[in-house]
């Protein structure tokens, strides 16, 4: 059967092919997971047992139920202090970041993407029928806003920012997020800023560009905060317009977001994170300390990834020799125009981390 042209913009993830090579590694060193190692805190736990035995498992309103978005707009009250910051609830941050790139981007207009970027975000563009213009950000992963002046042209529409970002770790600068939002308030240019891994800030408090731009639409989630990704809930909240609009979106494609894990997610806003920032940072510390004298490894600032240049060959090259020793990355190449560097996830235990670097070690020396 004919498929649809634009299926040509929607290979197989890499990272799913990585996903599947695990169940056939008879005991595999998996630093390739993008997801929390532990396990969803019992309050949350037990408000979606609740939640399931009370019988909400009916469909939602779409923009959210009341018990979990009506909390979300008190804390983005308070946070921002917008006359004009709606928020409703999405089907994931993946389904967020969908809904609002159908939402403002028409066939043709441009996206400026940052390279190295998360997997997702060039497909998402050909599915709105818009066009990726990418910012180099090698070799720091810091942004240039002159880089970033020279990529606007009269077709951009959208700045498509992410930090902490996967898959580098890397957390931009106050003094770069204000710029950037200023540049895009000054252009017109809708920003859009993807926060999933806004609690794992370790060297300092997150800032979204929505304190600077008003405008900017912020796509966020439970999933990295509290382990549940495969609940499915995420937010996203904006300018009332957009909102409005993405809402309308929602009703013909994902209709909701899963009733009882939104009172969940509910409870999880009750939940300190604390205690998890607190790990990663350990076990960022503790990976830079076991790979920093062999690896190109600029020091991530949140997150849990890793983004090291490989000592030799190709990124792709490397991560098959990689596997040879049962040690599970992703090749860089997944997540950029580049095929120099590898992503791992430190989000594992420290006994799988120390296995982990011994084999980078052995790799990296021959």
């Amino acid at each position: 059967m004919r498929l649809a042209d634009r299926m040509a913009n929607f290979d197989s993830s890499g990272i799913r092919r990585i996903f599947d090579l695990a169940r056939t590694l008879p005991n595999p060193i998996n630093l390739s997971i993008g997801q929390p190692h532990f396990d969803v805190p019992r309050p949350v736990r037990q408000a979606a047992i609740e939640a399931i035995e009370s019988g909400k498992n009916g469909y939602a309103v779409s923009q959210g139920m009341p018990v979990l978005r009506d909390k979300l707009q008190q804390h983005i009250d308070a946070q921002y202090g917008h006359a004009d910051r709606l928020v409703f609830v999405t089907s994931g941050t993946s389904g967020g970041l969908v809904l609002a790139l159908l939402a403002l981007v028409n066939p043709g207009d441009e996206v400026v993407v940052f390279d190295p970027y998360f997997v997702s975000y060039k497909p998402l563009v050909a599915l709105a029928e818009g066009k990726c213009v990418l910012v180099d950000t090698y070799p720091d992963f810091c942004i240039d806003l002159d880089r970033v002046r020279n990529a606007i042209t009269p077709r951009t529409r959208v700045i498509l920012f992410n930090s902490p970002a996967n898959p580098t770790g890397a957390v931009a600068t106050e003094a770069e997020i204000r710029e950037l939002a200023l540049l895009a308030a000054e252009r017109g240019i809708a920003l859009v800023s993807d926060e999933i891994y806004n609690a794992f800030c370790f060297d300092g408090p997150f800032v979204s560009p929505a304190k600077y731009n008003p405008q900017t639409v912020v796509v966020d989630g439970f999933s990295k905060t509290y382990g549940i990704t495969g609940w499915r809930v995420g937010f996203t909240h904006g300018p009332g317009n957009v909102i409005e609009a993405m809402t309308r979106l929602q009703q013909y494609t994902y209709v909701c977001a899963p009733q009882p894990f939104q009172w969940a997610s509910a409870a999880a806003l009750e939940v300190d994170p604390t205690p998890y920032l607190d790990d990663y940072r350990q076990k960022r510390d503790r990976m830079v300390a076991g790979l920093s004298d062999l690896y190109e490894i600029h020091r991530p600032g949140g997150a849990f990834y890793l983004f090291p240049k490989v000592p030799r060959g190709t990124g792709s090259e490397f991560v098959l020799e990689a596997i040879e020793h049962q040690l599970l990355i992703i090749p860089g190449h997944i997540f950029s125009n580049r095929d120099t560097h590898f992503r791992l996830s430190y989000a594992a235990d420290d006994a799988t981390l120390d296995r982990g670097i011994e084999v980078l070690r052995k790799l990296a020396q021959g």
